[in-house]
């Protein structure tokens, strides 16, 4: 490579890394957290059962949500994927803004109500926030998949600078002598051995900004297509159990799971469908969604389809993303590759600011002497 091709790949990486060294820095530190999202949550104290998950009736549930909070309505339902517990939120009407949604959390076995802190409060609620879009909302996702874009160019031009930094030098040799130079060693070092991982997940978190986006696709594209396939049956004001809705959506995709039930109104259904959302068995399958609608006031369902490709890939990249596919060892080792790649970050923040200190004293010298 020659010394002006090494010049510009030099610029490249010193300007994406600094721009986005900080926000990347934000990511990782509330990001540690969140890789034990589980373990830190709330202990649900679950009631021993022999009851199978499902068998309690969700229009009991549903009833028993809208009684404790009189005005407000039931938008969703969110069934949990690795506890036999069943989310219902309240809110002031089916468009109403996630973040003041108040939750009320049932055993699906028994229909018992489980006392919880609110999953939109709290420590974890922050840490997510500002990972997810430093409170402000779209614009804040995207804000941070720019920067997630420029660490992705800050990754990719490091490999390209690994090789004619260090060809005089072993592997794995951190050099004594300069503070500097140390520090400079261990940079190289630690960026090259996290490497894979860092990529990975700088990726991910690039395709994850692309949520909302790709919501949206799907509303205005995938969502009316479903919509249009059947008439809804006349019925005003009728509206078909929740339960039959079910039993009715179990028996049309057998083998699959629920995990969201969107009722009319809300954004991701239409004014006379509700939408229901499966997910397989398998690891790959149980991050991927399947969309079903049902006719409103009959339970009938009318359409069930796959999701398009971009919002596969979305689904596939989040558990890529914070390594919670593989139980607590998986979680440890992203947690301890985290940790590194803090100290990546910090040294190359160092790096710079005493480059930039020994270039000042150097022109002061320079300047007396003169």
């Amino acid at each position: 490579m020659t010394r002006r091709a090494v010049a510009a790949w030099v610029w490249v990486h010193r300007w994406s890394s600094l721009v986005c060294t900080v926000f990347a820095l934000l990511l990782c530190l509330t990001g540690l957290p969140l890789i034990f999202k589980d373990e830190l949550g709330p202990d649900l104290k679950l009631a021993d059962t022999t009851a199978a998950p499902g068998t309690a009736s969700v229009d009991a549930m549903v009833a028993r949500a809208l009684a404790a909070r009189p005005g407000e309505v039931v938008p969703y339902l969110f069934y949990d994927r690795d506890h036999p517990i069943l989310k219902v939120p309240t809110a002031a009407s089916m468009t109403a803004d996630p973040a003041t949604f108040h939750y009320q959390v049932f055993d699906t076995r028994t229909g018992q109500q489980i006392e919880i802190p609110q999953p939109n409060e709290g420590f974890l609620y922050v840490m997510t926030r500002l990972h997810l879009d430093l409170f402000a909302g779209v614009s804040g996702t995207l804000f941070l998949g720019s920067m997630g874009l420029l660490l992705v160019i800050a990754i990719v031009s490091g490999v390209v600078l690994y090789g004619p930094f260090t060809r005089r030098l072993d592997f794995g040799v951190v050099r004594t002598g300069s503070r500097r130079r140390s520090w400079l060693d261990l940079h190289n070092l630690l960026g090259i051995a996290t490497l894979a991982w860092f990529g990975v997940v700088g990726f991910t978190g690039v395709i994850n900004t692309l949520a909302a986006p790709i919501e949206l696709a799907w509303q205005a594209n995938q969502l009316v297509e479903m919509a249009a396939q059947a008439k809804p049956a006349a019925g005003e004001g009728r509206r078909a159990a929740i339960d039959d809705v079910l039993r009715a959506v179990r028996a049309e995709v057998p083998g699959m799971n629920v995990m969201t039930v969107a009722f009319p109104g809300t954004p991701f259904a239409t004014p006379s469908h509700v939408a229901i959302f499966l997910t397989g068995n398998t690891p790959i399958t149980s991050r991927i969604l399947k969309p079903a609608l049902a006719d409103a006031a009959t339970g009938e369902i009318v359409s069930v389809r796959d999701m398009p490709w971009y919002a596969t890939a979305l689904f596939m990249s989040q558990p890529l993303h914070f390594g919670d596919y593989g139980g607590l060892p998986l979680k440890i080792i992203w947690a301890l590759l985290d940790v590194v790649t803090i100290v990546v970050l910090i040294s190359g923040l160092y790096l710079w600011g005493a480059k930039r200190s020994r270039r000042e004293a150097l022109s002061e010298t320079e300047g007396r002497a003169a």
